[in-house]
């Protein structure tokens, strides 16, 4: 119910980190970091907030995310924060690392295969 929060966060921290370098790198300031990694930064964003929005969908439709506050439906329950917290550290977090591995992959894939051309 909750597991789309830790990749909602690192959608947000990627993208703000994306912008801060771009506007270093219009300003003139600082070394820019151009590693493979830098350069396919926006297919990561892309990656994370397409993901979050296909969870928080999913959970709206399974109505475990509402439009009335609490939001989640675990906590109108007792000790539902608990619950939330340990599906965000069981399934979320997996989720996030296993997004960011296959995006570090694929970009791998794509500088070699552009240094072999």
């Amino acid at each position: 119910m909750a597991c789309f929060i830790v990749p909602l966060t690192q959608a947000i921290a990627t993208t703000a980190y994306r912008k801060q370098q771009e506007r270093k790198a219009l300003a003139g300031q600082g070394t820019h970091n151009d590693s493979f990694l830098s350069r396919n930064l926006k297919t990561l964003e892309i990656m994370l907030w397409g993901g979050s929005l296909m969870l928080i969908v999913d959970h709206v439709i399974n109505g475990e995310v509402t439009w009335m506050y609490p939001f989640f439906t675990a906590l109108e329950s007792e000790g539902g924060w608990q619950t939330m917290l340990s599906e965000m550290l069981t399934v979320g977090l997996p989720m996030s690392v296993i997004v960011t591995a296959a995006w570090a992959g694929w970009c791998y894939l794509k500088e070699r295969k552009a240094v072999k051309a």
